[in-house]
C-alpha cells in the first residue's frame, strides 16, 4: 500500500484503533468467543470507518482513505477469484500420511508458490494437504503450511509473494529474486521441514487408525475447468495501469487507480462459481464463510493501519539520506513491521527509505535500476527476505495466513488463537530460523 505523503504524521493516538483491533483479533476468540464471532464484523467495520472518517473530517484528507479503499478492493478481489477458483477444484492425493509424504508435499507446494503465488497456492493446496492427514490432522500441520506455503516458499519470484511483486512493479528485475534469495530460501525451507519432521514423529494419532486401509497412490482431480479461472486470476495481477500504458483507469490526484483488473476478477469470480463443478464444490464443502471473514477483518485492518503506515512513510522521507542503513537493520526492521502490518506496504515504505537515503526515488524506474547496480543492493536483499519471511509471524502478516486459518477451522480443526499462534509456534519455531538467516546473510 503506497500511501500519500502529508506534511506531518497523524497524532500517535490515532494508531489506537489499529492496536485495539489487533488485540481483539488476538483475544476475542479466547476471552469472549460468542461476542466476538457474533459482532466481529461490526467491530472491524466500525473501527475502520472511525479512522477513515477522522481522516476525512478532522484531517480534511479524502485522498488517503480513497487510495486505501482502492487498494483494499484490489486485495479482496484477487483473494475472491483465487478462493472460488480453488474451491471448485477437488484435489485428492490418495497416499498414506507419512512424514516423508508430508515433507515432500510441503516442499513441492512451497516451490509452486513461485508460479501461482502464496495466495493461489494456499487456497489450492490446503484442502488436499488436510485430506492426506485426515486421520491425524493437528493444528501444527496447518501452522507449518502457513510458514512454508503461505510465506517462505514464495520468495524466489515476484509472483511468489506480494512484497516482491511490488518491487517488480517498481523496476526490480524479474529474475533478481531467484538469483539473490535462493540461499536464504533454501536454509529456511530446510530448517522448517526438519523441525516439521520431529513434530511428525511425535504425532502418534496414526496408531489408532486401521492399518488395513489401502491406498491407490493416485491423484484425483475434479473441477479441472477451474484451473482456467485460477490462471486468469493470477494473470490479471499484471494489469496495472501504472505499469502498462493505455489501460483504463481512474486518474486521482496524480495516481492511476485500477478498476479493469478488479472488474475482471470479480466477474470471473461470479462466472467461476456459476459454472463450477457442483460435485467438486460439495466434496470441498465449499462455502463463503472464510472469504467473508477475511473481507470484513481486512476492511478494518486496511483503514486502521493508515496512521501506522503513514507515520513510517513520513519518517522515511523526513530522514532523507541522514540514516546509516545496514542489511541487519533493514532485515529486522522490515521483518518487525511485516509481522504486525501487511508486508507489501511495509516493503514499499522501507524500500522508499532505502532509495531516499541514496538520493533516489522509488517512483522512478531509472532510479531503481541505478540502485540495482550499486553496492546498496544488499539492503534490498535484506528487505525482500525480511518482508516475506516475517509475514508468517502472525495471522495478519500476509493475507493468505488468515485465509488458511479460516479454511482449516471450517473443517473442524481447532486453530490456535492469535496470541497462541505467536507464543507456541512463531516465537519458538520460526524465530530461531529467522535469527539464523539474519546471522548468516545480513550481519
Amino acid at each position: 500500500m503506497l500511501l500519500s505523503i502529508l506534511v506531518q504524521a497523524p497524532p500517535i493516538w490515532v494508531v489506537f484503533p489499529f492496536v485495539s483491533l489487533l488485540l481483539m483479533i488476538a483475544t476475542g476468540p479466547v476471552l469472549f468467543p460468542k461476542i466476538w464471532h457474533h459482532y466481529y464484523k461490526q467491530i472491524s467495520i466500525g473501527l475502520g470507518l472511525l479512522v477513515g472518517l477522522y481522516y476525512i473530517i478532522v484531517l480534511n484528507d479524502l485522498i488517503l482513505p480513497v487510495e486505501t479503499l482502492a487498494e483494499y478492493l484490489s486485495f479482496i478481489s484477487l483473494l475472491t477469484i483465487l478462493y472460488i477458483a480453488s474451491g471448485g477444484i477437488f484435489l485428492f492425493v490418495d497416499v498414506e500420511s507419512k512424514a516423508w509424504v508430508n515433507i515432500a508435499f510441503l516442499f513441492l507446494a512451497g516451490l509452486l508458490t513461485n508460479v501461482i503465488g502464496t495466495t493461489g497456492a494456499s487456497v489450492l493446496f490446503i484442502r488436499p494437504f488436510m485430506r492426506i492427514n485426515r486421520y491425524r490432522l493437528k493444528p501444527y500441520h496447518i501452522i507449518f503450511f502457513i510458514f512454508i506455503v503461505s510465506n517462505v516458499g514464495g520468495s524466489l519470484t515476484p509472483i511468489g509473494d506480494p512484497p516482491l511483486f511490488m518491487g517488480f512493479l517498481k523496476g526490480v528485475p524479474f529474475y533478481w529474486t531467484m538469483l539473490n534469495l535462493w540461499a536464504p530460501w533454501l536454509l529456511a525451507m530446510a530448517g522448517l521441514l526438519t523441525i516439521f519432521y520431529f513434530f511428525e514423529k511425535k504425532n502418534t494419532s496414526l496408531d489408532d487408525v486401521d492399518n488395513s486401509a489401502t491406498y491407490t497412490n493416485k491423484i484425483i482431480v475434479n473441477g479441472k475447468r477451474n484451473f482456467f479461472w485460477l490462471f486468469l486470476g493470477i494473470s490479471t495481477v499484471f494489469l496495472d495501469p501504472n505499469i502498462i500504458d493505455g489501460l483504463p483507469h481512474i486518474a486521482y490526484h496524480g495516481k492511476k487507480l485500477s478498476y479493469l483488473r478488479e472488474l475482471i476478477q470479480l466477474s470471473a469470480s461470479f462466472l467461476c462459481y456459476r459454472f463450477a463443478d457442483k460435485k467438486a464444490l460439495q466434496s470441498n464443502k465449499f462455502d463463503f464463510d472464510a472469504i467473508k471473514e477475511v473481507a470484513f477483518l481486512f476492511f478494518g485492518i486496511f483503514l486502521c493501519m493508515m496512521p501506522a503506515l503513514q507515520s513510517l512513510e513520513v519518517f522515511a522521507h523526513a530522514q532523507g539520506n541522514s540514516l546509516v542503513l545496514s542489511p541487519s537493520l533493514i532485515y529486522w526492521s522490515s521483518g518487525f513491521f511485516s509481522s504486525v502490518l501487511d508486508n507489501a506496504p511495509t516493503y514499499l515504505n522501507v524500500f522508499a527509505l532505502i532509495l531516499s537515503n541514496a538520493d533516489l526515488s522509488i517512483n522512478s524506474v531509472a532510479d531503481v535500476q541505478q540502485f540495482m547496480n550499486s553496492e546498496g543492493v544488499n539492503l534490498l536483499k535484506a528487505l525482500s527476505v525480511g518482508s516475506v519471511f516475517f509475514g508468517a509471524m502472525t495471522y495478519i502478516g500476509n493475507g493468505p495466513n488468515f485465509m488458511v486459518k479460516a479454511i482449516a477451522e471450517q473443517t473442524g480443526v481447532k486453530m490456535p488463537s492469535f496470541g497462541k499462534y505467536i507464543f507456541k509456534y512463531s516465537l519458538p519455531i520460526l524465530l530461531p530460523i529467522l535469527i539464523l538467516v539474519g546471522l548468516l546473510f545480513f550481519l
